[in-house]
């Protein structure tokens, strides 16, 4: 019998991190479905529809074994040059971080390139990105729950230091939450 990985628990996040982490893709890059893993089972499962026209503007996804602040694996937006399938493992190289509160909680989201993607793996720092880029995901996550009658700010854009701060602490959250339970 073959033994499946859960892909928040049994994929790791990484060889390199902070610098470089893997991340599970959840969401397409142009996708108004709003899947996420279930963290009971590790299949993805439709959340729901974006209530509005809008579409994800990057990849979405999460770091294996990491928790944010949210209680959840800590979420990722990976820029590729072309949409990529959910269940998707990339390997990426993290730029920064963009910092949200959603429902009064911390939601940070860090930026990232896919790794092997030559089309945007030249980019090592947020700083890089086009203006237009931030401009684009402050509207899309302070915007897409508007139908739902739910808020989210964007805080602040923080650069790589910081970005790699939160990875270190949500993959410290993981073990502290998780693995020092089971020895």
């Amino acid at each position: 019998m073959m033994n499946v990985l859960h892909p928040w628990h049994g994929v790791p996040y990484g060889d390199n991190a902070p610098e470089y982490v893997n991340a599970v893709i959840e969401i397409s890059q142009g996708s108004r479905a709003k899947y996420e893993i279930d963290k009971a089972s590790g299949l993805l499962k439709l959340d729901r529809v974006i209530y509005s026209s809008f579409h994800y503007p990057v990849n979405y996804g999460f770091i294996p074994q990491s928790l944010g602040d949210d209680k959840d694996p800590l979420d990722i937006l990976v820029i590729t040059s072309l949409p990529v399938q959910p269940l998707t493992l990339i390997e990426a190289k993290v730029l920064g971080v963009m910092q949200m509160i959603d429902g009064g909680d911390g939601d940070d989201k860090i930026i990232a390139v896919a790794a092997k993607d030559p089309s945007v793996n030249h980019y090592n720092d947020i700083d890089e990105l086009p203006p237009h880029f931030f401009s684009e995901l402050r509207h899309f996550f302070e915007e897409y729950k508007t139908l739902e009658n739910k808020s989210v700010r964007v805080e602040d854009f923080g650069n790589q230091a910081k970005a790699f701060q939160i990875v270190e602490q949500a993959i410290s959250l993981y073990r502290d939450t998780y693995v020092s339970k089971k020895g």
